[in-house]
């Protein structure tokens, strides 16, 4: 049977017809695939992207490139199975693989929702708040966040080949811009697989995605200064590729996610009796055999009391006994292999450096014989527990990181050395804190926030619900300083915006709000006779507005509103404290001028404004008094057109409306924008 050649997409079609490398299963050691040794034109897959992907992108909007992520993350995992099939050449189990295969089409599902539900129509972002410029208000600025018209270079470690892809494609796409890719080698075939999928279901604009098997060539030297590369993989890679000459030159931002030495430090409060203990034990066991200990965010360091130490290594000792290695396929087994051969020697290499300074608690000598046909042929590692008694006297273990199923416990004496130990890392993705004591969890996230880029405090009540030290999630920031790269992924729209151009932008109001999409504060406005809440999504323009009539508000209101709400604050009915305070005299209650406001905008009768789901920037900036008089102007400031339909097949988008409150000397006293569905005329 001929092995399949691995190949590369590159200016819309499949590269590769001559054999190269051979990459082995992690399994049994039996051939599987085949790189390609066909020369990649990069110029052409620059030019493509630059002339192809780019313009096709910026055909769509920010809502409308969600809609093809969560159609995308809908259809992989519509034929998912396929991926796990492919995926257990590389050693993993199938809990394994659900991380890489639904967890990648999962954070496509929440880039989809983040960025319908966080990002505007249309392709500018409009990060305020507007700063006045001038005393008159005809100046102002603003900040504006654009597409870079660049493209992203995504150079990706061998242990997650499908998350590594899309957890920064989902992103750089919903910015609009393309991007090439390029998996790690020893488990490409995986990735490549992954883009077979998305090529086939014909959901992505053409040159959205590349993928590039092999060596990157003179790839970097192509790019410009509107592009953007980021690598995950070893910290020596990361520091080489940041050096490159052409990187340097064109001030290329480049974002580096690093292997580190995570920890987990057992508070000195935790006792043996504690379920905290149980729950540090099984969280280090369970980061050391995930991925068979492959993972970027695993715990390599357990910081833990000197008077704990030994029954901290007895219990994980036991834990670890029981789990079974072998074959995925067979039924039971629950650790599977290293990702390749080639891992399995730089793994033992780094082991036997790190025991020339740490006693060995558990290792290949306690009973390891992996289950399952040929796998004396695969890459199978024993999980391996070491234990240093006097770390800070120790360099290898805070500098040697062994990439497998592998972590070193380490005693210390007091909250300051276990801080000491943890940023002897110099630098990492993740630390875990397992303690029952607030105040202590208070002294020490603090100190070691500085050295990390993500933490967990784990006690009893989070364990029902926590994701575990290693998850990294696409709402929070994936990445560390130092020797973790200094970078950050993931961390919601914050990672759209890495991909994103932040300009200043000066002018007057009515050229603002034309420049942001958005209504701004002095701008131009027109008043039309029919009332904005009249129309519908389409046939509203921003800028569109209504003045109100006016109000005045009497002591009954107050008192209404009090009864009706139940609020008697003392500011709002005893007059003589009321006299006391910098006020002077009695004012209406904020919540009441709000109602007040909606009485006198909203357009009771049926239309197109179909619900108020909400307020941002709410400020009462100057108090209402029994006698004053209050107007409202209410003006359309932004639309969303969400493309979504309700369930009688109405289509609606998303409406902010400014409203200004103000008294009879035209002193503002309430501003706030409130949210409305507004129904579509078809």
């Amino acid at each position: 049977m001929t092995t399949p050649i691995v190949q590369s997409y590159i200016a819309g079609r499949w590269i590769g017809s001559e054999a190269a490398q051979t990459l082995r299963s992690a399994i049994n050691g039996q051939a599987v695939y085949k790189t390609h040794a066909d020369a990649i034109d990069f110029g052409e897959a620059v030019h493509h992207a630059r002339t192809v992907g780019l313009p096709n992108l910026l055909k769509l909007d920010f809502q409308q490139r969600a809609q093809r992520l969560k159609a995308l993350a809908k259809y992989l995992n519509e034929h998912k199975e396929q991926l796990y099939a492919v995926s257990a050449h590389t050693g993993a189990t199938r809990a394994d693989s659900w991380i890489d295969i639904e967890g990648g089409a999962g954070t496509l599902f929440a880039y989809a929702s983040m960025g319908s539900n966080e990002l505007p129509s249309g392709n500018v972002v409009h990060e305020g708040p507007v700063i006045p410029l001038g005393k008159k208000g005809g100046f102002a600025g603003t900040h504006i966040l654009v597409p870079r018209r660049g493209l992203a270079v995504h150079i990706n470690a061998f242990n997650f080949p499908v998350w590594g892809l899309l957890e920064k494609f989902a992103p750089n796409f919903l910015a609009g811009m393309p991007c090439i890719g390029k998996p790690a080698t020893a488990t490409s075939y995986l990735t490549e697989a992954a883009v077979r999928l998305i090529q086939q279901s014909g959901i992505l604009p053409e040159g959205a995605l590349q993928l590039v098997i092999g060596s990157t060539g003179d790839l970097l030297d192509r790019l410009d200064g509107a592009d953007v590369v980021t690598f995950t993989g070893s910290a020596d890679t990361a520091a080489k590729l940041r050096v490159h000459p052409n990187i340097i030159r064109q001030s290329i931002p480049f974002n580096a996610e690093a292997d580190s030495l995570n920890c987990a430090i057992l508070a000195p409060d935790v006792t043996p009796d504690d379920e905290e203990f149980d729950l540090f034990v099984k969280e280090v066991a369970r980061e050391m055999t995930v991925k068979a200990g492959q993972k970027c965010t695993a715990i390599r360091r357990a910081i833990v009391p000197r008077d704990r130490i030994d029954a901290v290594a007895e219990a994980l000792r036991a834990r670890l006994a029981k789990v079974t290695v072998g074959d995925p396929s067979v039924e039971g087994v629950r650790m599977g292999a290293l990702a390749s051969h080639a891992q399995f020697d730089d793994v033992r290499d780094r082991v036997a450096t790190l025991r020339q300074g740490a006693e060995l608690v558990y290792g290949a000598g306690d009973g390891f014989k992996p289950l399952g046909e040929g796998t004396a042929e695969g890459a199978f590692f024993s999980p391996t527990l070491l234990l240093a008694r006097e770390p800070l006297k120790n360099d290898a273990v805070h500098d040697v990181e062994a990439f497998g199923p592998v972590s070193t416990l380490m005693a210390y004496d007091g909250v300051d050395e276990a801080l000491a130990l943890a940023a002897r890392g110099r630098g990492s993705l993740v630390g875990t804190l397992v303690t029952r004591d607030p105040k202590i969890a208070a002294q020490i996230i603090p100190a070691a926030a500085a050295m990390h880029g993500r933490m967990l405090v784990l006690d009893r009540e989070a364990a029902v619900e926590s994701t575990g030290h290693g998850s990294p999630l696409p709402m929070l920031k994936h990445g560390g300083p130092g020797r973790a790269g200094g970078g950050e992924e993931l961390g919601g729209v914050r990672a759209v915006k890495h991909y994103l151009q932040r300009t200043a932008v000066q002018g007057s109001p009515t050229m603002l709000a034309a420049i942001t999409g958005e209504h701004v504060r002095g701008a131009q406005v027109t008043e039309t006779v029919q009332h904005p809440f009249r129309k519908h999504f389409e046939d509203l323009e921003i800028g569109d507005s209504l003045l109100t009539h006016r109000r005045t508000v009497s002591e009954a209101d107050i008192v209404n509103f009090g009864g009706i709400s139940g609020d008697y604050f003392y500011m709002h009915f005893d007059e003589i404290a009321a006299k006391d305070t910098q006020f002077g005299q009695r004012i209406a209650h904020g919540y009441f001028v709000l109602s007040a406001a909606a009485g006198l905008f909203v357009s009771p009768a049926p239309g197109p404004v179909l619900a108020n789901y909400g307020l941002d920037t709410l400020r009462f900036t100057k108090p209402v008094a029994i006698g004053d008089t209050i107007q409202a102007r209410l003006t359309a400031k932004r639309k969303i057109d969400r493309n979504k339909v309700d369930d009688k097949g109405v289509g609606q988008g998303v409406v902010a409306w400014d409203v200004e409150v103000k008294n009879q000397h035209g002193e503002l006293v309430a501003s706030y924008d409130i949210l409305t569905l507004v129904a579509k005329r078809g």
